[in-house]
């Protein structure tokens, strides 16, 4: 009796397994496409690999399962130049992108999630194909060069495209094809380093006829449509490589403001040569500038716009030409100056009877035109024993000049004149004066009492000041401290590392907490004393109100119950005395003071009312301000989730109108009190009206628990706007919102189906998207057995060559292994009841005769398999037939039973083999209802599910034949 009771336990189990599978569920992620595809297959068995091509659109589509509804992100990683247009992120079921480029293949991931398990993630790999023009070149070989292209010499021309997949070259010579060993003068090779992707045409010691047309004519061989392309090079005794010349002086100097135009002009070569300006660098050309053909026209220059220009000229033949010029653009700019006291003494003072040396700087364009002058009160002063001047290299910038004062005496007292201008004029002079006095003095740096230690709020303006005296006063360099920390932190306000003040003053406005730390100021060495610099040290602090997380969150509650607020202090400047204050709404809770070591403060609540709910602040202050968390308590319900995953959710009964099995799932519903009722409303796309019904809730609803109501009356073909909003006594919850869309049903009730493929809808078959690829419609009458004479059919089933036939293709580039799947029609199954003496009833799931003509005549014939996929909640397959192999030059038939508990369709797989000879073709498809009458006698095998009801009869069955054995 124990084997008996333990095997009706186990039917009970799997049964119940059967139909206990959660509706929560983990997402599940599958790409396919649509759009101008020109091949998909997978590589590697890991990864699908789509072809399309440059200026089509790419079309993916991420097919996704699992509740609640996932999330679902596209993202690229870079297979390409760069990402797609920027957008490397798009959340959306579809991805698609208009006129494709080269650059935007690559990889692309769809990733969905939905807070359970794993996120599922699929990639597909995108490989844009294009064909550029050609382009040709013409070379001598290099012993040989010439400026023309004499008898005698060896040419090559060499023709280039860019493509994916690889290009193949064809040359011609008028009308006449060239292939290797067709002219004795001819010799065509593709050199090893360029991987297929030039062709070189070898004209050796040039003939006569060799004087001719040359066209080169690429080609990918028609993948993806597209067609071939061809370049044409005129060669004859005039062909040359290109010369030039500039007609202008080099450098060319100007005076800023001025116009200049550049002219650069052919002086050779056939064909004649295409003129181009440029500048190092890949550097742009002035926006101002204006180019016709070799002639370039810079208006209006500026002391920016100077430097080198470069004229291109290219053919197409030999290699292009370049001659550079450069445009100095004169000026004079940035004028300093500075003292250096006696060299030979550790004194930093000027005095009497010691040396002193005046240095003047200025940078000039152009620099050998830098000529100095120097005055003493407005005179003309000269070199001498006791004033020495000195000047720099002209060719060295910036240009420097100095005056040495030996022997410094009282009458050495006055102002000394640094005078800068260039030779030839044109621009305005540089005057620099320097004081030497009893009263020229280094500079001293310090900082006003009681400001080296400044406090600020953020946010506010503050200023930085140091004190500078001496003569003549020093500009004042500002710098961060290296204490201040990172390399971004020892930034200044503006972003530089260093700022220039003439008064001693640093003025931060609106100061962050990121400018916080130590502040350094010091003398510059220039427009000054040559001496030690002088520093100095200011300390800000920048205090910051508490920053506190988090900022808002929602609390759901039901009534009754104890729950707990908590506000975290993540950082603040004073850290010291810091209080914090609980309110709900305007109402004050609780307030305190921070421990040294606190780093949050919480409110308990013991047992929520009505009163309870609302809005709950925690504001923590310190001198600066307050940081404040927020708390919106609330019994509002979370929003329904709806289940998209419902197996055949549309269903029509009546003609003109539809329903629809409406299901989900209620998100969180213990969290607050139990859920009353649902409002329910919809309204019609194109209208405005909404129409509202309650569905009410007898019992509390468990997490998980699918909910199911069914909209009836809903008018063909029309969408509608379904609005689901759970009611607890709190009110109204969150609202969800999805859309129904109406599609017709494939033979709604199934009695008898044929198919002979005579028409191109197929009879609603269509191709899988996610197989490698097509089953193709043909007829033996335009059937080419060029390459493949010894597999597939000579005509249709009933033996018409005019008549049609669905079939696979074994010839390249397909691969071992490759498969190619059909899909039927969806079919909806008809149930039958069977009513007893008693008021139950069951039902029974009907038996399907499914039946098919198949060729399979080849010695590498592969494998033919039928599956039978049902619309369960999650999507079957069970094999139902399968043969491999060569089966001889005839079509026969088969006939399989099968036995569907849902709306179902057949799928048929056809598997390419080891070799080309391996066509396999199907025609004339029927499934009747009813059992097979006298199957065919072949490997044929029904692999289909039983329903339930048959286990149920199996178990008691095996049951009550073990408790009579038992006996």
């Amino acid at each position: 009796m124990g084997v008996a009771v333990a095997l009706l336990w186990l039917c009970t189990g799997f049964l119940q397994g059967a139909r206990a599978q959660g509706v929560y569920a983990p997402p599940t992620v599958r790409i396919v496409h649509s759009g101008h595809t020109c091949n998909v297959e997978e590589e590697h068995y890991s990864e699908r690999v789509y072809t399309i091509r440059e200026g089509e659109t790419l079309e993916l589509q991420c097919l996704v399962t699992g509740h609640p509804r996932p999330q679902i992100r596209w993202t690229k990683t870079a297979g390409g130049a760069s990402d797609r247009q920027g957008d490397s992120t798009l959340h959306n079921e579809t991805l698609k992108i208009t006129n494709i480029s080269r650059h935007t293949g690559g990889r692309y991931y769809c990733k969905a999630e939905n807070g359970l398990g794993s996120p599922a993630i699929r990639s597909i790999r995108v490989d844009v194909y294009y064909l550029d023009d050609p382009v040709i070149t013409v070379h001598q070989s290099v012993g040989e060069s010439k400026e023309q292209f004499y008898f005698e010499r060896t040419v090559f021309l060499r023709c280039v495209a860019s493509s994916n997949p690889p290009v193949h070259y064809s040359w011609r010579r008028g009308r006449e094809a060239l292939t290797q060993g067709s002219d004795a003068g001819v010799e065509i090779y593709e050199p090893f380093f360029t991987q297929g992707e030039t062709k070189i045409l070898k004209l050796k010691n040039l003939r006569p006829q060799d004087y001719a047309s040359y066209t080169c004519t690429s080609s990918v061989r028609s993948v993806c449509g597209i067609s071939d392309k061809s370049a044409t090079f005129r060669l004859n005794n005039r062909t040359a490589p290109p010369s030039i010349k500039l007609l202008l002086d080099d450098p060319l100097v100007v005076k800023p403001g001025e116009t200049i135009t550049l002219v650069c002009v052919p002086s050779g070569g056939d064909p004649s040569p295409s003129l181009l300006w440029v500048r190092p660098g890949g550097e742009e050309l002035p926006k101002r500038s204006v180019v016709n053909g070799g002639t370039l026209t810079i208006p209006t220059v500026t002391v920016d716009d100077g430097g080198a220009y470069s004229c291109v000229a290219s053919n197409n033949v030999g290699n292009p030409a370049k001659k550079s010029t450069t445009i100095l653009v004169r000026g004079l700019r940035k004028g300093r100056f500075w003292i250096t006291p006696d060299p030979y003494h550790n004194d930093d003072n000027i005095q009497i009877g010691r040396e002193v040396k005046i240095s003047c700087q200025v940078e000039a364009t152009p620099p050998e035109e830098l000529q100095f002058g120097w005055l003493k009160n407005g005179r003309p002063l000269r070199s001498s024993e006791r004033m020495v001047i000195t000047h720099s290299d002209p060719e060295v910038t910036p240009g420097t000049t100095n005056l040495d004062i030996i022997d410094l005496k009282f009458t050495d007292f006055g102002t000394y004149t640094c005078v800068a201008s260039l030779r030839n004029g044109g621009t305005p002079e540089i005057s620099i004066d320097v004081n030497i006095s009893s009263t020229t003095v280094p500079p001293e740096l310090s900082v006003p009492r009681g400001r080296s230690h400044l406090v600020a709020q953020e946010g506010d303006t503050v200023d930085l000041q140091c004190l500078v005296s001496g003569k003549p006063k020093p500009i004042i360099l500002w710098s961060r401290g290296e204490e201040s920390g990172g390399a971004a932190a020892g930034l200044m306000p503006d972003g530089s590392e260093q700022t220039e003040s003439y008064d001693g003053v640093l003025r931060i406005t609106n100061v962050s907490r990121e400018m916080g730390g130590t502040f350094c100021c010091r003398t510059s060495q220039y427009n000054g004393f040559n001496v030690k610099p002088r520093e100095a040290l200011i300390q800000l602090v920048v205090q910051y109100p508490p920053m506190v997380e988090p900022a808002f969150t929602e609390i759901r509650q039901a009534l009754g119950r104890a729950f707990s607020l908590t506000c975290r202090l993540l950082r603040a400047h004073p850290a010291r005395l810091l209080r914090y204050e609980w309110k709900l709404g305007a109402r004050l809770l609780t307030v305190g003071q921070f421990g040294d070591q606190q780093g949050d403060t919480s409110y308990l609540v013991k047992a929520l009312n009505r009163e309870g709910y609302g809005e709950y602040t925690c504001d923590i202050t310190n001198e600066a301000g307050a940081g404040r968390c927020t708390f919106l308590v609330t019994g509002k319900a979370y929003a329904p989730e709806f289940y998209y995953d419902t197996h055949s959710a549309l269903w029509q009964n009546r003609p003109r109108v539809y329903g629809f099995k409406l299901q989900w799932t209620q998100m969180e519903p213990n969290a607050v009190d139990r859920i009353l009722a649902y409002r329910l409303s919809i309204r019609q796309m194109s209208q405005a009206r909404w129409w509202e019904q309650e569905i009410a809730m007898e019992t509390s609803i468990q997490r998980g628990e699918l909910l199911t109501y069914n909209l009836t009356e809903l008018i063909k073909p029309e969408s509608y706007l379904v609005r689901l909003t759970p009611i607890t006594r709190y009110g109204e919850g969150d609202v969800t919102e999805r859309t129904i869309t109406y599609s017709a049903p494939v033979n709604p009730h199934l009695r008898e189906f044929q198919c002979g493929f005579e028409d191109e809808a197929l009879c609603l078959f269509s191709q899988d998207k996610t197989d490698v690829f097509d089953w193709t419609r043909h007829s033996a009458a335009t059937r080419d057995t060029k390459y493949t004479p010894n597999t597939g059919p000579s005509a249709d089933h009933s033996g018409s060559k005019q008549g049609f036939y669905m079939y696979i293709e074994a010839s390249r580039p397909r691969q071992e292994g490759d498969e190619a799947r059909l899909l039927s029609p969806t079919f909806n199954m008809n149930a039958k009841t069977s009513s007893s003496s008693s008021s139950s009833s069951v039902t029974n799931s009907p038996t399907y005769c499914f039946a098919f003509y198949y060729h399979m005549y080849g010695k590498h014939v592969g494998a033919l398999n039928v599956f039978l996929r049902q619309k369960t909640p999650a999507v079957t397959n069970s094999s139902v037939w399968s043969l491999t192999g060569n089966q001889g030059d005839r079509w026969r038939q088969a006939k399989v039973n099968i036995h569907p508990t849902s709306a179902f369709q057949l799928v048929m797989e056809g598997v390419r083999g080891a070799g080309i000879e391996g066509d396999i073709a199907i025609d004339d498809v029927s499934i009747k209802e009813g059992e097979c009458k006298d199957p065919p006698p072949n490997n044929l095998r029904s692999l289909a599910t039983p329903s339930s009801a048959h286990i149920w009869q199996l178990c008691v069955t095996l049951s009550l034949a073990l408790i009579g054995w038992q006996r």
